[in-house]
């Protein structure tokens, strides 16, 4: 719904482009809002005028007839009722920014056609869209605001399942600053989502339920080429019909691209739902929290794109889950890992070569090979700073970094330390297992003959160093448990290009 809000509003992108004042307010300036904004419509659309501007004080009226604008769709395929016309005050400083506010509401319902020829209808409704905010034309969107939204549901159905979600309100806010870098900007956003619910039924599975009490989320974008990437938007939307470029418009386009590079700084987002929880009829689960975060930062050759998920307090109540195994379900998550080393710089003047007034099947060939610059001589790392799962009878933790090439599966690397702590717990635990399952017998005597090549941290905690070389040998904690892989016959390899050469082979310098 945030993105509903804010892309609703910023349909007034061209329109608020020319100068004005809040002194300025007249039936002309209202007019050239008017015709710009119904400008950007299809021609059969925009000849019904939609959108009407009139001034109201000292700002304009905006209002979007809903009706109007999706009139010119097949009744047969589609149908909605209940539209209302969005209203929105827009009114502009002096420095050529914009005040915009506005508060709707929405409750429709309706059905269409899918491309399966299946019939679906839904039902749309929230009670209250509010907004301030400040927008500017010269980036084509909000310098900072306040959203908000109230008693948001939707419902889907079509012969074999029925969607239904619910929120009960929403709160997003954006502000942003000059950026470090000049003519750049820094952007922060926050909100929450509370009390979400999503039901959903079909003949082909029992009814499920997903719900959480707030959904929170906070992201940031710093040293963003705001203005940079209007232009290239606007650029790309002037030319979609086109099969390729003129020369004078892919030296245009290169232009932008090379002003507007690095897009961006660094950006970071975080998404945690509070009390997640899923029932059906096989049994339910959970969490008190479950997060998602993700960064990308670090100079343009040599940037880092991180994931991480976690989980805490996890159930699972399930018939298909016996008893004697509840205890081996974790009951916290921690997963991180990343790709390192990105040379985007690379990529930037890769791209900056492509010839845009060739067939597209050239630029998706040439494109194809700008991509392979953003890993330096081929090789494509994965670091996972930590992936830990803890329960009731285990606490184990994996951290290292993995390494190969990007055209082969073969040729890799791996460097990792394994940590488990109450490692006799753990033992103990397969072993009672044992008693009433036989097949577990195996698995005690696997983890007994596993802690034979442990070593023990100062805490106590059984430490493995697993290390893995390109040429296949094993070793554990410094002892070689196997040698490397036999050689290649001639039969299987069938050019020497097909042998990584040492230039390109991954490095012997990974670490965990």
């Amino acid at each position: 719904m945030r993105h509903v809000l804010t892309t609703a509003t910023s349909a007034i992108i061209l329109a608020l482009t020319t100068g004005a004042s809040a002194a300025d307010i007249s039936q002309g300036g209202a007019n050239a809002i008017r015709d710009n904004l119904n400008h950007l419509l299809p021609k059969d659309i925009a000849k019904s005028a939609p959108v009407t501007v009139t001034p109201a004080g000292s700002r304009y009226e905006i209002v979007y007839d809903f009706a109007k604008l999706l009139a010119k769709i097949k009744k047969e395929d589609f149908n909605i009722k209940g539209l209302a016309p969005f209203k929105m005050f827009a009114k502009p400083q002096d420095n050529g920014l914009w005040d915009l506010e506005g508060n709707n509401n929405l409750n429709v319902t309706g059905h269409f056609t899918g491309p399966d020829k299946k019939r679906s209808d839904f039902t749309y409704s929230v009670a209250d869209m509010v907004f301030n905010s400040v927008f500017d034309p010269a980036i084509s969107y909000f310098r900072s605001g306040d959203f908000s939204a109230r008693d948001l549901k939707f419902t889907s159905s079509t012969d074999t399942e029925v969607v239904n979600i619910s929120f009960g309100d929403m709160i997003y806010k954006l502000a942003s600053a000059e950026s470090a870098t000049a003519g750049r900007l820094d952007f922060v956003t926050n909100g929450k989502f509370s009390t979400f619910a999503e039901q959903v039924s079909s003949e082909e599975m029992p009814p499920i339920q997903i719900s959480a009490d707030s959904l929170d989320f906070d992201a940031k974008v710093n040293g963003i080429a705001a203005k940079d990437l209007k232009e290239m938007v606007l650029f790309v939307l002037d030319h979609a019909d086109q099969k390729h470029l003129t020369k004078e418009s892919e030296t245009k386009l290169k232009d932008m691209l090379g002003n507007a590079f690095p897009l961006l700084s660094s950006l970071e987002e975080t998404i945690r739902l509070n009390n997640f929880a899923v029932t059906s009829a096989i049994g339910g689960g959970g969490a008190k929290s479950f997060g998602y975060h993700i960064k990308v930062d670090g100079p343009s050759n040599a940037t880092r794109i991180g994931v991480a998920m976690d989980a805490a307090d996890v159930t699972l109540d399930s018939v298909l889950v016996p008893a004697d195994y509840t205890a081996f379900l974790p009951q916290a998550l921690d997963i991180q890992f990343g790709v390192p080393g990105m040379d985007f710089a690379a990529l930037g003047d890769e791209f900056m070569k492509m010839d845009f007034t060739k067939s597209t099947g050239d630029s998706e060939k040439a494109g194809q090979q700008a991509a392979e610059k953003l890993f330096p001589g081929g090789i494509l790392k994965v670091d996972f700073p930590k992936v830990s799962a803890k329960s009731s009878v285990y606490d184990v933790e994996v951290s290292g970094e993995l390494e190969g090439r990007v055209d082969t599966q073969t040729d890799y690397k791996l460097n990792a330390s394994i940590v488990a702590r109450d490692y006799d717990k753990t033992i103990t635990a397969v072993q009672e297992l044992a008693k009433t399952n036989p097949d577990m017998t195996q698995a005690s005597f696997g983890l007994m003959m596993i802690k034979g090549f442990a070593k023990a941290d100062p805490d106590g905690a059984q430490r493995w160093d697993v290390a893995i070389a390109s040429d296949g040998s094993v070793s554990v904690n410094g002892q070689q448990i196997k040698g490397p892989d036999a050689p290649a016959t001639d039969e299987a390899v069938s050019s020497d290009e097909a042998v990584p050469s040492d230039e390109t082979a991954p490095s012997d310098d990974t670490k965990p």
